[in-house]
C-alpha cells in the first residue's frame, strides 16, 4: 500500500513491496498523484517536473492552478491516480491502482455525480445512504434483476439477493446476507429490500401468503425496536438475524428471527433530539380512540419516558397512521385483538410507571406520595420487621391512600398488581442474610433507578415475547430444505462517551470482521487454485488478539462478570483489575493519560475509549426480588408469565439446520455468571458465528455519506472513517497485495489488439498471442500471471497498458492528422497557384494588346470583319437550303411511315384481340402447370439436397479413412524405429559381454556356493511367475477378444496405438518378471544387465514377494478398470442405438407427413413425367456415388492389410525381444558372483513398483482406453447432431410446403371471392328484372353452366337427379348478363324466345325423366337418350349464340368487358363463351358416367327430390359431445391450417347453431353454445404454452363471433351481406349474451397468447438488442473487477439480432396461416415491439457499462433492423414503430454531444418520450469507452434537469413490461357462403348432415 494509506496500522505492509508497486512506472511529468488534504482527505495534483531518484521535493500543480513543492520520502511516494477511463467503475477492484484515495474518488464520482448509491468492492456491496427516495426498488427492478448474473447488471442490493438466492437454489447450500454499518447508514432499509426481493421472486403457490407474513414482521419489529436518534430517524436499536426458510422448490415456507442486545436504557432515558421507541408515540397518538380509552393515555409530552429528548415528533412521520399499519400487520400475522390489547396494556403501564413521582424524605428515604406518609409505633413495626428499635429507628412504611399517586394506580390496575405493595417496594429493598431479613429504605435516586430498572425489565420481556410470537406465526409444518439469513446488525461505533452498549457492539464487529477476513482470504485462494496460479500467503490483519483480550479466560468480560458476583463490586474496582492485568502487558489495551475512569482498546477500525461508569449495573441488569415477586403474582396473565421461574424456553429455531461451531463455546458452571448480559450476549454471538460459518456469506456495507442527512452530499472524512471501519479497505489491501486486475484472454485480446504486431495477430491461438504480447510489453514477468482462463495483473499494470494503448491511438491520430493537414495545405497551394497563373495570363495578355493596337491594325481588323460577315452569310444560306430540302423529304417519308404503321397497328390490335382470348386461356392453364411444376421442383430439390448431404458424409468418411491410413503408416515407421533401437541395444549388450566375462571369472569362485542356493530359489519363483503369466495372458486375450475394443481400435487407430504398445510392454513385464536375467530400466522398459551395468539380476528376499503382490494388485486393478470402461462403452453404444432409432422414427414420421401433403395434391402428380430427365441425372449421380462407395471397401481392405502387416511386425519384434532376453539370461547366470546379496536386497525395496511404473505406462494404457471411449462418445454425438440437423431440414421443408399450400388456398379464396361478388351482382339485377328473365333462359343456362365450371364447383354427381335445382341456382347467380343482353340485343328477342321454348321443352323432358327414375328403374336407357338429345340441343344453342356474338361486335365487346370486370383477373366472359363448345362435349361424357353412378346409387336408396343446401348441419342431441370432442378438443390445428379455409371449425359450429335455431329448440341451442364455449376454454387451458394452438383458437373464436354478428339480423352487421346471406340469418333467438361471453373468452385467449409470445422472446431481447454487436469493429471492453460478466465476446451460442427477427417471423407466419384477422396481427406485433423496447430500455437503465456512444450506435442499428422487418411484412400502420420511440431516443441521447447549453436544449426538445428521471439516469450513467470520449459533467446534468423540471411526467424509472394495450376485435364478415362449405372427412364428423 502507499504511504498515505500506511498511516493506518492495518495497512503496514512490507516497504520493499510498496516501493516496487509504486516504482513499477516512473513518476514522470504530467502524471497525476494524490496528496493528503485536511478537508477532503485526499486531493489530486499533477506532476509539474519529472521525479528523479533521490529528490526530496516533488513539484506539483494543483487543480486550482497553484504550484506546490511537496516534500516526499523516496520510500513512500504519493499514490498515482488512475486513468479517467477507469474512474466510476462498478467494482473497486477493477481499478488499476488500488489504494484509499482511488477508492474514495471512485465512490465520489459514482455517488455525487452519477447519483449511483451502490458499488462493488470485490465480494462487498458498498451502499451509500442517499437520504432521498429513489425509483430503483419497484417490482419492475426486481424482475429485471431476477435470473441475472451478479456481474451483468449494475450494483444493487437486489443483485446480492439474487446471487444468494441463485447459489442456494443451485448448490442447495444455506446463505447469509450480512448488512452492517453505523446508525443512519441504511442497514434496516437494505435488509428490508433484500427480504422483499426474496418474497417477490419466490412466491409460493399456496394461499398461506407466507411471503406477506415475513414482510409484515418488519413493521412490528421496527415499531418496538427502532427509535429516532441524532443520526437516524429510524435507527434499529437491536441486532436482528432473520432466517427465511425455503422448501425444495425454493419457495418461502416460513421464517425465524433472532435478536441481539436490545438497547433497554432507551426506555428510561433519551438524549437531546432523540425519541423513545416508536410504539410509545404511536400509542399516544391513538390515545383518543375508543379502543384505547381504558389505557388512560395522553399526548407524548405528558409522559416522562417520551418527553426526555425534547423531540416527540418526526418530520414527515404520522404516528397515528403508523399505529394503524402496526395493527394491520399484527392482524396479518394472526394476532387477535385480545393479544394486541395485552401488548398495549403493558406499553401503557410502562409509560404510567415512568410518571410515578418519587419524593425524598430526608437524606436516606423516599416515598411515592408525601401526603400519605404516616409514622406508626416504631417498636411494633420494628418487631414485625424482626429488628430492634435502636438499630431500626429510621424504618418507615408507606401505603397508598385513595387520593394517592394516580399514575401508580393506573399502572397497578393495568397489570393487576397490589398498589400498596408496589408503593412499598419501590422505595424499599429487602436484604436477606444468614441470620435475619432486613428492610432497607432507598434514597430518591436509588428508588428512581429501581423504577427505571423495572420498566426496562418489563419492556425487555415484552420485546422478547413479541419476537417469540412472531416466530410462532412464521413457523411451518414441513421440512426446511435451505434458508437464507439476513443479518441486520449495528456497525462499529465510537462516540464521545462510550459505555457498555458500545463495548458489546464493537465486540460483535470484531467477530464479524474476523469471519469476513477469513472468507475473503479463502475466496482469493480458491481463485488462484482454480487458475493454477502460484499461491503465496497474503499477510492480512488478524484481530484474534483483540478478541482474546475481550473474551478469553481472565479477559475483560470474565473480569466484569467476576466483579458483578461480588456484593460490593464497583466499576472502579473492576477498572483497577483491568489496569493491573493489561496495562503494559497487552499492546491493545491502554490507560488514558488524563483519566482514571476510562480504558482504551485498539479495535481493528480505531481506538475507542470506554467510560467504566455503569458497566456493572448494565451487565447485572437486575431488578429487586420483591418487585419481581409482586409482578409474578400479577392478575394479568401476560405480565405474570414474564417473571415465572425457569420458564420453558421456546426455541425460535426449532426447525433450523444444526450448525457446528468452528471453536468450542466457553461455558461456566456458575449459574449467576451465565445470567449476566455480557455472558448472554457472548453466547448468542457464538451461536450467530456458528450459523454464519455454516453458510455462504454475502456482505453489504452501508455507508453514511454525511451527518446532516443531506441528499447526495459527500463528506470525505466521514466516509473514509467508515470505510476503514467496515473492512472495505481491508479487502482492497488484500487484493492489492496479489493480482487485483483480472482479464479473460478474450477481453484482453479485444481491448489491446491495437498493441499487437501483424505477426502476433497471425497466430491462431489467442492465448499464445496474449502471452507473446505481454512478454514484449511487460519485461518483468512477476507483474502478471497467466492462468487457465484469465490473466492476472499486479496493481498499476492495467494503467500502464491503458497508457500504451492511448499513446498508440494518439500516435495514429497524429499520423492521420498529418496527412490530412498536408493534403489540405497542398490543395490550398495548388488552388492559389492556379489563381495566380490565371491572373498573370490575363495581365500579360492585356499588356500585349495595348502594345499591339495601332490605326493600321484597326482598319485591317475592320475590313476582315466585313469580309467575314458576307462569307459567313453565304455559307449559312447554302446550309439552310440544303437542310430545308432534306427536312421536307424526311417529313414525307415519315408521314407515310407513320400512316402505314398506324394501319398495321390497327390490324395487329384486331388480330391481337382474337389471340388474347386464346392466350389468356393458355396462360391460365400455364399458371396452373407452373404451380404444379413448382411443387415438384421443391420435392426434387429436397431429394437433391439429401443426395448432396449423403455425398458430403461419404466424402467425410473417405477423408477419415485417408487419415487413418496415414496414421497407420506413421505407426509402421515408429515400429521400424523401435526395431532399430532394439538392434542397437543388442549390439551394445554384446560389447559389454566381454567385459562382464572377465569380471565373472574373477568373482566366480567366491559366489559358487551362493549361486547354488539362488538358483534353487529362482526356480521356485520362476514356476510361480509362469502361473501368474498364464493368468495375465488369459485376461489379456479376453480383453483383446472383446468386439468393442477392436471397434475402438478401428475408429481411433492413432489414439490407441500408444496404449496398445504399452499393454504389450506390460505383458513383457509380467512375462520376464521372475527370470534371473530380466531387469527394470530407469525408463520403465525391460532390458538386460548389459544395458544397465549394474542390473537387478536376482530375485531374493521376502521383499520380492511384496513387490510381486503389489504388481499383481496393480495389474488386476488396471484390467478391472479396462473392463469397466468396456462395459460403459457398450452401454453408450446401446443408448446411441436407442437414440438412433428414436431419430429414425422421427424422420419416418416427418416423411409420412410429407407423403400426406403430397397425397393431398395428387391431382398435380401427372406432370411428374416431365421431370424424368432430371431424375435420370440424379440417378446418374447416385450411380457415381455408389461407385465411390465401392472404393471404400478397397480402402478397408488396404487398412486390414496394413493392420496385418503391423501385427506381423509386432510379432517379429516380440520374437527378437525374447531371443535377446534369453541371451541376457545366460549372461546373467554367469555374472551372479559379481553382486552382493545385501546390495540386491536393498535394491528390491518397495520402490521397485515405482520404477516399474516410473513413466506411468500402466496409467497411459488406462488413459488410452478412456480416450477411446471419448472418441466413441464424440462420434455418437456427431451422428446425433447430424440426425438433428436432418430433422430440422425436414421440418423446414414441411413448413415450406405448408406455406405453398397456404398460398394456393389464398389464390383459391380470391377466386371464390370474385365469383361470390359476381353472384351478388347477378342476384341484385335479377330482382330488378324478374319480368324479362324468362325469354333469355336458354342463353342464361349455357352461361351459368360455363361459369359454374369456371368456378371449379360443378358437382357432376348431383347433376342428373338435381338438374332443375342447378338451373334455379344458376338463374339466381347470373342475372347481370341478362341485363346486358337485354340492353344491347333487342333485335335478338325472337331468336331468344325460340331458345326459351327449347329450354322449356328441355325442362319438361328433364322433369319427365326424373319422374320416370322415381317410378321405374327399368327405363334408364331411354332417359339417357333424352339427356343426350338435350345435350345436343344445348350444343346447337351455343353455336347459334356464338354466331350471334360474332356478328354483333358491340354486344360482344360489352359482354367481354363486363365478364372481365366481374371475374377480376381469373376469367373473362369472352373466354368462357369460346370454351363452351369444349365444355358441352365434356358434359356428354360426364352424363354417361353420372348415369352409371345414379344407377348404382339407386340400388342403395331411392333418390329424393332436388333440394337446395340451406347452410345448416343437422345433428342429434346425443352427438353433441362427440361434435365438441372431434371438432374442438381433438382437432390438430396444423392440418386444418394447411388444407382448409380459415375458420372452418367456427363455420361448422355456426351451421350447427343455425340448425338448432331453425328447430326453435332453446335448450338444444343453449346446450350447444355452452358446450362450445366450455370446449374452447378447456382446449386453451390444456395448451396454455402452445403458441400455435392458442393462435388457431383465437382465430376460430373471432370467426365464430363474427358469424354470430353477421347472421344476427342486426342491420349494422348486415351491411356487407348478400341477399342470400341475409336469408341465412337466425330467426328465433338473440345470442347477444353469448357474443359477449365469446368476446370475453377471446380476450382471455389473446392475453394468454401475448404472454406465450413474450415468454418466448423475452430471454433473447437483451442479448440480441444490447449485448450482440451488430456493427463489428466499434466495440470496446473495460476492466470489470472481481465480479466478471457472464457473457463472452465470442460466444457462438449467444442470441443475436437475427434470433429476434426469426422469432418475430415465426410468430407472424403462424398468425397468418391460422387466418388471424390482420388487425389483431397488427395489435400483437405492436405489443411485442413494446416489450422489446421496454425490456431493452430497462436493462440499459440498470447497466452502466452499456451507456456509451458506441452502444447507442449498436442500438440504433438494431432498431433499423426491426423497422425493416415491419416494412417487409407490410406492418407500417400497426403503430409498432412508435413503441420503440423511447428506446430510439435513448440511443440518440447516448450519441449526441453533451456539453453546451444548446445541447441541453436539444435534448429537452428531442427526448419527449423519455421521462425526466430516465433522461437524468442515462446522463448520469454515461460511461466513456476510452479516453477520447468525455464524461457528462454534473453542471450539464443540472442544466438538463432544470429544463426538465417543467415537465409533469411519471417519476418511475422503469417501463412496465407487463403493460398490455387494449385489444379490439374488428368485425369482419365472412366471405364464404355457408351452403358451399363442405366438411372434410379428416374431422370425423360423419354424423352431421347437410340440409
Amino acid at each position: 500500500m502507499l504511504a498515505a494509506c500506511m498511516e493506518e496500522r492495518r495497512e503496514s505492509c512490507d516497504p520493499v513491496t510498496v516501493l516496487k508497486l509504486i516504482l513499477s512506472y516512473s513518476v514522470d511529468q504530467y502524471n497525476r498523484v494524490w496528496i493528503p488534504d485536511p478537508e477532503e482527505v485526499w486531493k489530486s495534483a499533477e506532476i509539474a517536473k519529472d521525479y528523479r531518484v533521490g529528490d526530496r521535493v516533488l513539484r506539483l500543480l494543483l487543480e486550482d492552478g497553484m504550484e506546490l513543492d511537496y516534500p516526499i520520502d523516496p520510500e513512500s511516494l504519493p499514490p498515482l491516480r488512475n486513468p479517467d477511463i477507469l474512474v466510476g467503475e462498478n467494482d473497486l477492484t477493477a481499478l488499476s491502482y488500488l489504494h484509499e484515495p482511488a477508492v474514495l474518488h471512485n465512490l465520489r464520482i459514482r455517488f455525487a455525480e452519477s447519483k449511483l448509491i451502490y458499488t462493488y468492492s470485490g465480494i462487498i456491496l458498498v451502499a451509500m445512504n442517499p437520504y432521498k427516495q429513489l425509483p430503483i426498488y419497484g417490482d419492475a427492478i426486481i424482475h429485471a434483476y431476477s435470473g441475472q448474473n451478479v456481474g451483468d447488471m449494475d450494483p444493487h442490493i437486489f443483485a446480492v439477493a439474487e446471487e444468494a438466492y441463485k447459489q442456494m437454489a443451485r448448490n442447495n447450500k444455506n446463505q447469509s446476507i450480512i448488512v452492517s454499518g453505523e446508525s443512519g447508514a441504511g442497514k434496516t432499509v437494505s435488509a428490508r429490500y433484500a427480504m422483499r426481493y426474496f418474497a417477490t421472486v419466490s412466491k409460493s403457490s399456496s394461499n398461506a401468503h407466507v411471503e406477506d407474513k415475513v414482510l409484515a414482521s418488519n413493521p412490528i419489529t421496527e415499531a418496538v425496536g427502532n427509535a429516532k436518534t441524532t443520526r437516524n430517524d429510524n435507527s434499529s436499536r437491536f441486532g436482528k438475524y432473520t432466517e427465511i426458510s425455503f422448501d425444495e422448490r425454493n419457495q418461502i415456507i416460513g421464517a425465524n428471527m433472532r435478536t441481539y442486545l436490545l438497547e433497554k436504557s432507551r426506555v428510561v432515558f433519551q438524549s437531546e433530539n432523540e425519541r423513545n421507541y416508536h410504539i410509545f408515540y404511536q400509542l399516544c397518538a391513538s390515545a383518543q380512540q375508543s379502543e384505547f380509552k381504558h389505557l388512560k393515555l395522553g399526548s407524548a409530552e405528558e409522559f416522562h419516558y417520551t418527553r426526555m429528548g425534547g423531540s416527540t415528533v418526526i418530520e414527515g412521520v404520522n404516528d397515528r397512521a403508523d399505529m394503524i399499519e402496526t395493527q394491520k400487520t399484527f392482524r396479518l400475522l394472526g394476532f387477535k385483538e385480545d393479544f394486541q390489547m395485552d401488548v398495549f396494556k403493558i406499553l401503557a403501564a410502562i409509560l404510567h410507571l415512568g410518571n410515578v413521582q418519587i419524593t425524598a424524605v430526608g437524606n436516606e428515604r423516599s416515598t411515592v406520595s408525601v401526603r400519605c406518609l404516616v409514622m406508626r409505633g416504631l417498636r411494633g413495626l420494628a418487631g414485625q420487621a424482626g429488628a430492634s428499635l435502636d438499630d431500626r429507628e429510621a424504618l418507615v412504611l408507606f401505603y397508598l391512600s385513595k387520593e394517592g399517586d394516580s399514575h401508580l394506580k393506573v399502572f397497578c390496575e393495568l397489570l393487576g398488581l397490589e398498589g400498596d405493595k408496589v408503593a412499598q417496594w419501590l422505595c424499599n429493598r429487602k436484604i436477606i442474610t444468614a441470620s435475619e431479613t432486613v428492610v432497607k429504605p432507598m434514597t430518591r435516586p436509588q428508588a428512581a433507578n429501581a423504577r427505571d430498572a423495572l420498566a426496562k425489565k418489563i419492556y425487555a420481556h415484552l420485546f422478547d415475547f413479541i419476537v417469540e410470537r412472531i416466530n410462532q406465526a412464521l413457523q411451518f409444518s414441513g421440512k426446511q430444505h435451505t434458508f437464507i439469513g439476513v443479518l441486520d446488525i449495528y456497525g462499529f461505533e465510537t462516540f464521545d462517551v462510550n459505555s457498555f452498549e458500545q463495548f458489546c457492539i464493537n465486540y460483535a464487529n470484531e467477530k464479524l470482521q474476523q469471519q469476513f477476513n477469513l472468507h475473503v482470504f479463502k475466496l482469493e485462494q480458491e481463485e488462484y487454485m482454480k487458475e493454477d496460479i502460484p499461491w503465496t500467503l497474503i499477510d492480512f490483519y488478524d484481530n484474534q488478539p483483540v478478541i482474546d483480550l475481550i473474551e478469553a479466560k481472565m479477559g475483560i468480560l470474565e473480569l466484569l462478570d467476576e466483579e458483578c458476583l461480588l456484593p460490593h463490586g464497583t466499576d472502579e474496582n473492576w477498572l483497577q483489575k483491568l489496569y493491573n492485568n493489561f496495562v503494559n502487558k497487552n499492546s491493545l489495551f491502554e490507560k488514558p493519560r488524563m483519566s482514571n475512569t476510562s480504558f482504551i482498546i485498539q479495535h481493528f477500525a480505531d481506538k475507542v475509549e470506554y467510560k467504566c461508569e455503569g458497566f456493572l449495573e448494565k451487565n447485572r441488569d437486575t431488578v429487586y426480588d420483591m418487585l419481581v415477586e409482586i409482578l409474578r403474582a400479577s392478575k394479568f396473565h401476560l405480565c405474570a408469565s414474564f417473571f415465572q421461574e425457569n420458564p420453558a424456553p421456546s426455541s425460535p429455531f426449532s426447525s433450523a439446520i444444526t450448525v457446528k461451531s468452528a471453536k468450542p463455546v466457553i461455558k461456566s458452571n456458575n449459574k449467576h455468571f451465565r445470567s449476566t448480559v455480557g455472558s448472554k450476549f457472548r453466547s448468542s454471538l457464538y451461536l450467530l458465528m456458528e450459523t454464519l460459518n455454516a453458510t455462504t456469506p454475502h456482505y453489504v456495507r452501508c455507508i453514511k455519506p454525511n451527518d446532516e442527512k443531506l441528499p447526495f452530499e459527500f463528506d470525505s472524512r466521514r466516509i473514509v472513517q467508515q470505510l476503514r471501519a467496515c473492512g472495505v479497505l481491508e479487502t482492497i489491501r488484500i487484493s492489492a497485495q496479489s493480482y487485483p486486475s483480472r482479464w479473460t484472454y478474450i477481453e484482453f485480446y479485444s481491448r489491446y489488439g491495437i498493441l499487437m504486431t501483424k505477426q502476433e495477430l497471425s497466430f491462431s491461438d489467442k492465448q499464445e498471442v496474449c502471452r507473446v504480447v505481454l512478454h514484449r510489453l511487460i519485461q518483468d514477468s512477476n507483474q502478471y500471471q497467466l492462468g487457465k482462463t484469465k490473466i492476472f495483473f499486479r496493481a498499476g499494470q492495467v494503467a500502464y497498458l491503458e497508457k500504451l494503448r492511448l499513446d498508440k491511438l494518439r500516435q495514429g491520430c497524429v499520423v492521420i492528422q498529418k496527412h490530412i493537414r498536408g493534403w489540405l495545405q497542398r490543395k490550398k497551394f495548388l488552388r492559389e497557384r492556379g489563381a495566380a497563373l490565371v491572373i498573370q495570363r490575363y495581365f500579360r495578355g492585356q499588356q500585349t494588346v495595348r502594345r499591339a493596337v495601332t490605326a493600321r491594325t484597326l482598319k485591317e481588323a475592320w475590313a476582315a470583319i466585313v469580309i467575314q460577315k458576307y462569307c459567313r452569310g453565304y455559307l449559312v444560306r447554302n446550309l439552310y437550303q440544303l437542310i430545308r430540302v432534306a427536312t421536307i423529304t424526311i417529313q414525307a417519308y415519315t408521314r407515310g411511315f407513320l400512316a402505314r404503321r398506324r394501319y398495321r397497328k390497327m390490324l395487329e390490335q384486331h388480330k391481337a384481340v382474337i389471340l388474347q382470348k386464346y392466350a389468356r386461356a393458355w396462360l391460365a392453364r400455364r399458371r396452373f402447370q407452373n404451380i404444379r411444376r413448382f411443387v415438384l421442383n421443391i420435392q426434387l430439390t429436397y431429394r437433391v439436397q439429401r443426395l448432396q448431404k449423403k455425398l458430403e458424409d461419404q466424402n467425410k468418411e473417405n477423408h477419415g479413412l485417408v487419415e487413418k491410413l496415414t496414421s497407420l503408416a506413421a505407426l509402421r515407421a515408429g515400429d521400424v524405429e523401435k526395431i532399430q533401437k532394439l538392434e542397437s541395444e543388442l549390439d551394445r549388450a554384446a560389447a559389454h559381454r566381454h567385459n562382464y566375462e572377465e569380471k565373472g571369472r574373477r568373482y566366480k569362485a567366491s559366489v559358487e556356493e551362493k549361486l547354488a542356493m539362488l538358483q534353487k530359489h529362482n526356480s521356485e519363483l520362476e514356476t510361480q511367475k509362469e502361473q501368474i503369466q498364464l493368468k495375465l495372458q488369459e485376461k489379456t486375450e479376453e480383453m483383446k477378444d472383446s468386439a468393442g475394443l477392436f471397434a475402438s481400435v478401428v475408429r481411433a487407430q492413432q489414439t490407441l496405438s500408444v496404449p496398445q504398445d504399452l499393454l504389450d510392454r506390460l505383458q513383457e513385464y509380467r512375462r520376464v518378471g521372475c527370470k534371473p536375467g530380466a531387469v527394470v530400466s530407469e525408463g520403465g522398459g525391460v532390458c538386460g544387465a548389459d544395458d544397465l551395468g549394474i542390473g537387478v539380476c536376482v530375485r531374493v528376499s521376502d521383499e520380492q514377494e511384496e513387490v510381486r503382490e503389489k504388481m499383481d494388485d496393480l495389474t488386476k486393478q488396471l484390467f478391472d478398470d479396462v473392463q469397466k470402461e468396456e462395459r460403459q462403452r457398450i452401454l453408450l453404444e446401446k443408448s446411441f442405438e436407442l437414440k438412433t432409432q428414436d431419430y429414425e422414427k422421427q424422420i419416418r414420421s416427418l416423411k409420412e407427413e410429407i407423403k400426406s401433403l403430397k397425397s393431398e395434391k395428387m391431382q398435380l402428380q401427372h406432370q411428374l413425367e416431365e421431370e424424368r430427365v432430371t431424375s435420370d441425372g440424379l440417378k446418374g449421380e447416385v450411380a457415381r456415388l455408389s461407385q465411390q462407395a465401392k472404393t471404400i471397401s478397397e480402402f478397408e481392405k488396404e487398412i486390414e492389410l496394413l493392420q496385418t502387416q503391423k501385427i506381423d511386425v509386432e510379432k517379429h519384434v516380440q520374437s527378437q525381444k525374447r531371443e535377446m532376453r534369453e541371451q541376457m539370461s545366460e549372461i546373467t547366470r554367469q555374472l551372479l558372483e559379481s553382486y552382493d546379496i545385501e546390495d540386491v536386497r536393498s535394491r528390491l525395496s518397495v520402490k521397485d513398483l515405482e520404477h516399474l511404473n516410473e513413466d506411468g505406462e500402466l496409467w497411459f494404457a488406462y488413459e488410452g482406453l478412456k480416450k477411446a471411449t471419448r472418441v466413441l462418445e464424440s462420434h455418437f454425438q456427431s451422428q446425433k447432431d447430424c440426425y438433428e440437423k436432418e430433422i430440422e431440414a425436414l421440418n423446414f421443408k414441411v413448413a415450406h410446403l405448408s406455406q405453398e399450400i397456404n398460398h394456393l388456398q389464398k389464390l383459391f379464396r380470391e377466386e371464390n371471392d370474385i365469383n361470390e361478388s359476381i353472384r351478388h351482382e347477378v342476384t341484385r339485377l335479377t330482382s330488378e328484372n324478374m319480368v324479362e328473365s324468362l325469354p333469355r333462359a336458354p342463353v342464361l343456362a349455357v352461361i351459368r353452366e360455363m361459369l359454374r365450371i369456371s368456378e371449379g364447383k360443378f358437382s357432376f354427381s348431383a347433376m342428373i337427379p338435381d338438374f332443375k335445382q342447378q338451373i334455379s341456382e344458376l338463374e339466381k347467380q347470373k342475372q347481370d348478363l341478362e341485363i346486358r343482353l337485354t340492353e344491347q340485343n333487342e333485335s335478338m328477342k325472337g331468336k331468344l324466345e325460340e331458345l326459351s321454348h327449347q329450354l322449356n321443352r328441355y325442362r319438361e323432358e328433364e322433369g319427365m325423366q326424373r319422374k320416370t327414375v322415381e317410378a321405374q328403374n327399368e327405363i334408364h336407357t331411354a332417359e339417357k337418350e333424352k339427356l343426350m338429345d338435350t345435350s345436343q340441343e344445348m350444343q346447337e344453342t351455343g353455336e347459334h349464340l356464338k354466331k350471334q356474338f360474332e356478328t354483333e361486335s358491340e354486344v360482344k365487346s360489352s359482354l367481354r368487358h363486363e365478364a372481365c370486370h366481374l371475374t377480376v383477373e381469373n376469367r373473362d366472359l369472352e373466354e368462357e363463351l369460346d370454351m363452351k363448345d369444349r365444355v358441352i362435349k365434356k358434359l356428354q361424357d360426364q352424363v354417361k358416367i353420372l348415369t352409371k353412378t345414379i344407377e348404382k346409387a339407386n340400388d342403395v336408396h331411392l333418390s329424393s327430390g332436388p333440394r337446395e343446401y340451406l347452410g345448416m348441419l343437422e345433428y342429434k342431441r346425443e352427438d353433441e359431445a362427440k361434435l365438441i370432442q372431434n371438432l374442438i378438443l381433438d382437432l390438430k390445428p396444423r392440418g386444418v391450417v394447411v388444407n382448409m379455409i380459415p375458420g372452418l371449425p367456427a363455420h361448422i359450429l355456426f351451421m350447427c347453431v343455425r340448425y338448432a335455431d331453425s328447430l326453435n329448440d332453446a335448450s338444444m341451442l343453449k346446450s350447444l353454445m355452452n358446450s362450445t364455449i366450455n370446449g374452447i376454454k378447456q382446449v386453451v387451458k390444456e395448451h396454455l404454452e402452445d403458441f400455435e394452438m392458442l393462435s388457431f383458437w383465437l382465430s376460430n373464436t373471432c370467426h365464430f363471433l363474427n358469424c354470430l354478428k353477421q347472421y344476427s339480423g342486426e342491420k349494422e352487421f348486415m351491411k356487407h351481406n348478400s341477399p342470400h346471406q341475409n336469408k341465412n340469418c337466425l330467426n328465433n333467438f338473440d345470442l347477444s349474451e353469448y357474443r359477449q361471453i365469446l368476446s370475453d373468452v377471446a380476450i382471455r385467449i389473446y392475453h394468454q397468447f401475448i404472454i406465450v409470445m413474450e415468454n418466448n422472446i423475452q430471454p433473447i431481447i437483451v442479448p440480441g438488442m444490447l449485448e450482440f454487436e451488430s456493427l463489428q469493429g466499434i466495440s470496446g471492453l473495460k476492466p470489470t473487477g472481481f465480479r466478471k460478466r457472464s457473457s463472452s465476446i465470442d460466444d457462438t451460442d449467444a442470441y443475436t439480432m437475427t434470433s429476434i427477427l426469426q422469432q418475430l417471423s415465426y410468430f407472424y407466419s403462424t398468425m397468418c396461416q391460422n387466418g388471424l384477422d390482420p388487425e389483431i396481427v397488427r395489435q400483437a406485433v405492436k405489443q411485442l415491439f413494446f416489450l422489446i423496447g421496454a425490456v431493452t430500455l430497462n436493462s440499459l437503465f440498470l447497466r452502466k457499462d452499456m451507456c456509451s456512444c458506441r452502444k447507442g450506435m449498436q442500438i440504433r442499428c438494431n432498431i433499423s433492423y426491426l423497422e425493416e422487418w415491419l416494412q417487409d411484412k407490410n406492418l407500417q400502420n400497426s403503430l409498432a414503430k412508435e413503441t420503440l420511440e423511447p428506446l430510439s431516443q435513448a440511443a440518440w441521447l447516448l450519441q449526441v454531444k453533451k456539453t453546451t447549453d444548446s445541447d441541453a436544449k436539444e435534448i429537452y426538445e428531442r427526448c419527449t418520450s423519455l421521462s425526466a428521471v430516465q433522461i437524468i439516469k442515462i446522463l448520469n450513467s454515461y460511461t466513456p469507452i476510452d479516453d477520447f470520449e468525455k464524461r457528462v459533467t454534473p453542471s450539464f446534468v443540472r442544466k438538463v434537469q432544470a429544463l426538465l423540471n417543467s415537465r409533469e411526467d411519471s417519476s418511475h424509472l422503469m417501463l412496465d413490461t407487463k403493460y398490455l394495450f387494449q385489444v379490439t376485435f374488428p368485425f369482419t364478415p365472412s366471405p364464404h357462403a355457408l351452403e358451399m362449405i363442405e366438411i372434410p372427412s379428416s374431422f370425423k364428423l360423419g354424423f352431421l348432415n347437410r340440409l
